[in-house]
């Protein structure tokens, strides 16, 4: 039966990247039609569609009364998303990432208050339903400072004239068409990541069964890497086609979604109870590399190679330490 399950992670895994193509063009496809900023569609849209997984079975989690998994998953999802989906993105972008700064002071400093107000809350092993509907209410915030970021300032979310390179929509083509074949993509590409992502979980949590590894692992490591794939195959197909916007965004918003929209909604359908060894590490941590890939960003407002591979170099002393210490 071991078999069955490497049969199935590695078929899955062609499948995704497939899906993520289909996903990407999609979405830059509708950002372009309907003049969106790719970085706003990345925050808001692919943000919202690739953190689904992480709500998915972290809320089920919840509900059947696993709580190391709900929480482990949203706080190893930010982590693997950082040190793995934005860090593959820089690495095997062919050129260096164009960060829009004006967005990311806003956005980042947004996500680290939040990782700090979550980090505050878990302190005492418990996150009740109460703070779960904070967190929701924070979520609500965060969607109005992204409008009204847009409206303030039209082309906010836009890079900078001179520093990206924007295809010209073509006229000719019908416009009626041109949308239904990207809200075709678009919705394939996710639903297609989601089902293979479940397909995924599914057998790294019997391999990870099969060789007795513990829940509270299982949702650092191998759930929040499977959860994390449709960000990890979104922000490494978006950087090959050389729309690093979209890899940016969608790994801004995954993070902040991933505490806010993850963690409030598993508290609010079950008050979340997790050991304090495991909080006491993995929320530094998370606020650690969360503060690294944003400091990396904001240098020179590029994002390249070399940042990628230190993002990689703090994911695997992670790996390592989650190993050797919390086993």
């Amino acid at each position: 039966m071991i078999y069955l399950y490497f049969i199935a992670l590695a078929v899955s895994f062609l499948v995704l990247f497939k899906c993520a193509d289909f996903f990407i063009d999609g979405s830059v496809g509708l950002a372009h039609v309907f003049r969106i900023p790719k970085l706003m569609v990345g925050i808001v849209f692919v943000g919202l569609a690739t953190t689904a997984p992480e709500l998915a079975v972290s809320v089920q989690a919840a509900f059947l009364g696993h709580p190391e998994i709900s929480l482990g998953n949203a706080v190893g999802s930010v982590i693997t998303d950082d040190g793995v989906a934005m860090a593959l993105a820089g690495i095997l972008a062919s050129t260096a990432i164009i960060v829009n700064c004006r967005v990311l002071r806003i956005v980042g400093a947004f996500l680290l208050a939040v990782d700090f107000f979550a980090y505050i809350l878990v302190r005492n092993g418990v996150v009740s339903r109460g703070e779960g509907v904070i967190l929701l209410i924070l979520l609500i915030l965060y969607f109005v400072i992204i409008i009204l970021m847009q409206k303030s300032k039209k082309g906010f979310f836009s890079i900078p004239k001179g520093q990206s390179e924007e295809k010209e929509f073509d006229g000719k083509e019908n416009r009626g068409k041109m949308i239904r074949k990207c809200v075709f993509l678009f919705l394939g590409g996710i639903i297609g990541v989601i089902i293979t992502s479940r397909i995924i979980i599914w057998s790294a949590v019997n391999i990870s069964r099969y060789f007795s590894i513990s829940e509270t692992i299982i949702g650092l490591t191998v759930i929040a890497i499977g959860t994390s794939l449709p960000e990890i195959s979104t922000a490494v197909t978006a950087a090959l086609k050389g729309e690093g916007e979209i890899a940016v965004g969608n790994i801004l918003g995954a993070d902040v979604l991933n505490i806010l929209w993850i963690i409030g909604m598993s508290a609010v359908v079950r008050p979340i109870t997790v050991e304090a060894e495991v909080v006491r590490f993995t929320f530094p941590y998370m606020i650690l590399i969360v503060t690294v890939m944003l400091a990396s960003m904001g240098i020179g407002c590029r994002f390249g190679r070399i940042k990628g591979a230190l993002l990689i170099f703090f994911y695997v002393v992670y790996l390592l330490w989650v190993l050797l210490f919390l086993i």
